[in-house]
């Protein structure tokens, strides 16, 4: 399902069976520009290839009664695949055209495809002529026992164009000129030129680990100044969330990760009975040369 503003392409909802759950591929910003890498769904030359699960925009979580979601993809091979879950999408619940809302429900099941979790997620797209916004929340309600045990594989993830890495100095595997993947001993960072900083001043890799109510990455790309912010819900459980937010392009934030992140924390362990139900929120801006002030006015007002 395609979502346009004033006409033009902002993303999609997609729900590719191998992926193992939904995602909103591909996202552009106000001027086109996609954000998102291009592989597995559709490769783009000089691309990494690394975690083929991390696809777009999504959310899932790496420990529920045990079982993996996040790392789960066509990639995981059928005699392990007992180990993880899937997100499997059920229906459009509610469509909103006019104003940008969007209800989908799913259901997180097991490799036997037993429901752990009923989820609905409400989307709320909304932009400019210089941004573009998704306001998302998921509910989830438990079927039996369900438990969240820490772990940093979670929770709102986002996999970005390579413009928004940070230059790296170790080799990897890269897609080429004709699509064929390739160990590349020695990195082009030409164009790559991501850098993170939060709410509380730390940047680059510092700001992996850390609990802040937003994260921002900038780059350029192309000649534009673009600013990607992960803002975090004062109603979220373990508000502020910790960031996991890596160099080669995984963004992510969690509320789960707790001792995964930070060995001082408090532990971190959800137990869902029957029918009840846990909620998270999260705002997700794209736009210019956003300030720390910008972004701190936007997270105040989300709430």
């Amino acid at each position: 399902m395609d979502v346009l503003i004033d006409g033009k392409l902002f993303t999609a909802f997609i729900y590719p069976a191998d992926m193992e759950k939904q995602v909103l591929y591909p996202i552009l910003t106000a001027s086109g520009k996609p954000i998102t890498r291009g592989y597995p769904l559709d490769p783009r030359p000089f691309e990494r290839t690394d975690h083929p699960h991390h696809a777009g925009l999504w959310l899932n979580f790496g420990d529920v009664n045990g079982l993996d979601f996040w790392n789960n993809s066509f990639a995981i091979a059928d005699s392990v695949k007992h180990r993880y879950g899937s997100v499997k999408f059920k229906k459009i619940v509610s469509l909103h055209p006019g104003k940008g809302i969007l209800v989908t429900s799913s259901e997180w099941v097991d490799n036997n495809s037993r429901i752990l979790l009923d989820e609905e997620t409400s989307f709320i797209f909304s932009g400019n002529e210089n941004s573009r916004l998704i306001d998302r929340t998921t509910t989830l309600t438990a079927r039996d026992v369900v438990t969240f045990t820490e772990n940093k594989e979670g929770l709102l993830g986002l996999r970005v164009d390579r413009a928004f890495e940070e230059p790296a100095t170790r080799p990897g595997k890269f897609l080429d000129a004709n699509g064929i993947v390739t160990e590349v001993p020695v990195l082009n960072n030409e164009g790559v030129n991501g850098v993170y900083r939060n709410a509380e001043g730390l940047r680059g890799g510092d700001v992996w680990g850390k609990r802040s109510s937003w994260v921002a990455l900038r780059a350029v790309k192309e000649g534009e100044i673009i600013t990607i912010a992960i803002i975090d819900h004062p109603g979220n459980p373990n508000y502020p969330a910790w960031s996991h937010a890596r160099g080669y392009g995984l963004f992510a934030t969690n509320n789960l990760g707790g001792r995964a992140f930070d060995k001082e924390a408090d532990e971190v362990k959800i137990v869902l009975q029957p029918g009840e139900k846990i909620a998270f929120k999260h705002k997700i801006v794209i736009a210019g040369d956003l300030s720390d002030e910008q972004i701190k006015v936007m997270a105040g007002e989300f709430k």
